[in-house]
């Protein structure tokens, strides 16, 4: 077993009142505790930072955001597996805005290094970067981290309450704890107590050395557990942000300023007014709510308020903004990450092969519009039911908007329909609560429209890239990579936290300059463009760029050099990866890729190593009377310790759909400042008939043990070029822009 001789007494906060026969315990693994964010209230159980022990079970406090990816379950599991209790007696709530929840698997983002080096390295992390994500407060939902940051923490916690237990019934029982064992909710001994029955004692008696179990003895971690969500999900009782009703509850909506950025000169609300059950006009600055009995009728008026509007800080369409783009390659790169060997020496020699891509911007598109509820109480207190992906951040622009302390702000997280990256910026919260702060004692729910919330997204940067290669004697001896977009980190990080820390933009080249392809002479450089565009983090962020531009520039030059694409990236990262080429042979092995290929039928190959995770992709298409049809996908990842195969498996397939998705027919492009597709029909997803088939398996070769690589993310990358390379193989024809639907005819 491993012994945890670093954590003390002190390390551990419990709450020492129970309340209605029931006690919390938690732990945390940091050299200063932060303090417990749940308190006691009357008539309820008091929660604490981690679990939960009264007469109806087990509640796990999850500090990550539920968004469909399944953490809430593998979280749980992890309690459980110390804690010894039945899957059946686990359930699992969202934590509240606490620095308690700080999220520590931000550590491995915080690196320029590449990834499949970093995870052949020692896992311990440096001390001083440890402490950043708790210091720093990063309470956050994304880069694929959750599971990374829960691992120990959830771990210890089910595993101090565990030990506390034991002890609370080793006193009554007046033997020691090491006689005693637990199971199924109970400590057995000469008698057997239920946790519910020790809770009050146990929650001063947490010993000061915790052990956790041995992996060989795990029964739902490395499982495919039923997700504690699934039957809430599947019958339609599950609740998310829109589903909130309250008592006296108002209907608002929101109308934004076009112009992303420009101000509202001037409105007439004189024929919302007169729609009947229509409330109130506010003006926001940039725009204006309206509220209503109803969301309907909300938006309904929103439509008749006569708004002047300002323009925007950024150029009139998108074909200027990509000119602004492409003039950045004129400028110094803002980042070289990577600089091996002597590129343009290697290039000099002739022979070149270059090759020139781009990407539109892109929205996130849930499928739950964005919303939140508020209620601005007579006493000052705030509450708001939001999803989100960053509470203390959401929690502090509540405040400020307000012009409150943070202290009067409640903050509830229901589960997302969706998120991507699209729910961390708190704009749906700070309007609500500036709506409802116009109509004091009201709670009022304010909901987007469909158009509003394509509009008024952040949204993923348009990039070009160009990249220059060499090859001798078929084997490629150079590649230099150069993106050029601007900064979604510097434009996101401005927006929330009111700077961008310096040094490279790793987000601008990740997917790029950190691949495992030993080539002599790699270079890659980014480059960032002056555009004000609102940009955001989108699924896999740089990842999905950099992935498109690269795999597709590595199959033109195996094209180039005769040979064939899989093989040629197995030679590329021969004595590079073991691990990545372990996952290129299986992918090959799965799709069959060595047989003989179909007439009217081809295949195409991507990887990309993201957020800890290498995945490699194959793609099948067919040329069809009503189109080019996508048939079969075969995905092979390896994210080292896989917790939970079956979520895995459905973040793969999820974020490989969202990936096709994108760049079978999904664009962003503006018009007078304005962006052109405002719903579905314009930004369409794959429907489930032109979606693939789909073939997952999971390796756990990458990194020593307790690495563990993120799983919404890495899925998406490889989509874009996998699919790009397999219409060059069915049709010889090489697209260098997305979205594809600009070069081929899809099935509808």
């Amino acid at each position: 077993m491993a012994s945890w001789k670093t954590i003390t007494r002190r390390s551990f906060i419990v709450l020492g009142a129970a309340v209605v026969g029931g006690a919390a315990f938690g732990a945390y693994k940091v050299a200063e505790v932060p303090v417990n964010p749940l308190l006691p209230t009357p008539g309820a159980t008091p929660l604490n930072p981690w679990v939960i022990i009264n007469a109806d079970g087990i509640t796990v406090i999850a500090p990550r955001a539920e968004m469909g990816q399944g953490i809430s379950t593998t979280l749980a599991a992890l309690v459980a597996e110390e804690l010894d209790v039945d899957w059946a007696q686990i359930r699992v709530l969202h934590g509240p805005p606490a620095q308690a929840y700080y999220n520590a698997g931000f550590v491995d983002r915080m690196s320029n290094e590449p990834d499949y080096i970093l995870s052949k390295a020692d896992n311990t992390p440096n001390a001083v970067l440890a402490a950043l994500p708790k210091i720093l407060s990063l309470q956050m939902t994304g880069g694929s981290t959750g599971a990374i940051g829960g691992f120990h923490q959830m771990r210890l916690a089910g595993a101090g309450a565990r030990e506390a237990l034991k002890a609370a019934a080793a006193k009554r029982l007046g033997v020691s704890p090491d006689t005693l064992k637990t199971e199924a909710g109970t400590v057995i001994g000469e008698k057997t107590f239920t946790y519910a029955e020790l809770a009050e004692e146990a929650v001063t008696m947490v010993p000061a050395d915790i052990a956790l179990r041995d992996p060989s003895t795990w029964r739902f971690v490395g499982k495919a557990m039923p997700r504690l969500d699934m039957v809430a999900k599947s019958t339609g009782t599950e609740t998310f942000g829109i589903d909130i009703t309250l008592p006296g509850m108002k209907f608002a909506t929101v109308r934004m300023n076009p112009k992303r950025g420009g101000p509202m000169t001037s409105f007439d609300p004189a024929a919302a007014l007169a729609l009947p059950g229509v409330d109130q006009v506010i003006g926001l600055g940039s725009g204006i709510a309206v509220v209503a009995n109803n969301t309907w009728s909300a938006m309904q008026a929103a439509a008749l308020v006569d708004i002047q509007w300002g323009p925007a800080d950024y150029p009139a369409d998108t074909a200027a903004m990509l000119a602004r783009i492409e003039a950045a390659f004129a400028t110094a790169p803002d980042s070289r990450l990577r600089d091996d060997g002597d590129v343009e020496a290697e290039l000099a020699k002739g022979d070149v092969i270059e090759a020139e891509y781009r990407i539109p911007f892109l929205a996130h598109a849930a499928m739950e519009p964005l919303n939140a509820t508020a209620w601005v109480k007579s006493d000052g207190a705030v509450e708001v039911w939001c999803g989100n992906q960053a509470p203390i951040l959401t929690r502090d622009a509540i405040a400020t908007a307000l012009r409150t302390d943070s202290a009067k702000v409640t903050l509830h997280t229901p589960p997302m329909g969706g998120g991507f990256g699209g729910r961390t910026d708190p704009v749906p919260a700070i309007f609500a609560a500036r709506v409802a702060a116009a109509m004091p004692d009201t709670p009022i729910k304010v909901t987007w429209s469909r158009e509003e919330d394509m509009t008024q997204d952040y949204y993923r940067p348009a990039a070009i890239a160009r990249l220059s290669g060499r090859l001798d004697g078929g084997k490629a001896t150079a590649l230099w990579g150069r993106t050029a977009a601007p900064s979604a980190t510097h434009s996101a990080l401005g927006r929330l936290i009111g700077f961008a820390p310096p040094g490279p933009d790793r987000a601008t080249v990740e997917g790029g300059f950190d691949q495992p392809y030993g080539l002599p002479n790699y270079r890659y450089d980014g480059h960032l463009a002056d555009l004000k565009v609102p940009l955001g983090f989108w699924r896999s962020v740089g990842n999905s760029m950099n992935a498109f531009f690269l795999e597709s520039f590595i199959d033109e030059l195996a094209d180039a050099a005769k040979t064939d694409p899989l093989q040629f990236r197995l030679d590329l990262m021969g004595d590079t990866h073991a691990p990545s080429v372990t996952l290129l042979e299986t992918v090959r092995d799965m799709s069959g890729w060595d047989t003989l290929k179909r007439p009217g039928f081809g295949r195409g190959v991507a990887f990309c190593y993201s957020f800890g995770t290498p995945v490699a992709e194959v793609l099948e298409v067919q040329d069809t009377p009503a189109g080019i049809r996508l048939t079969r996908a075969w995905i092979a990842c390896d994210p080292g310790l896989a917790m939970d195969p079956s979520i895995i498996e459905a973040q793969m397939t999820g974020g490989m759909v969202y990936g096709l998705s994108a760049a079978v027919q999904g664009a962003i492009s503006f018009a007078d400042q304005q962006v052109v597709e405002l719903n579905f029909p314009d930004y369409d997803p794959l429907r489930m008939h032109t979606t693939p088939s789909f073939e997952v398996k999971i390796l756990q070769n990458n990194g020593t043990f307790g690495h563990i690589g993120g799983a919404g993310e890495p899925g998406t990358p490889p989509a874009a070029p996998a699919l790009a390379n397999a219409l060059f193989d069915l049709t010889g024809t090489r697209a260098r822009e997305l979205p594809l639907n600009r070069t081929f005819n899809f099935m509808a």
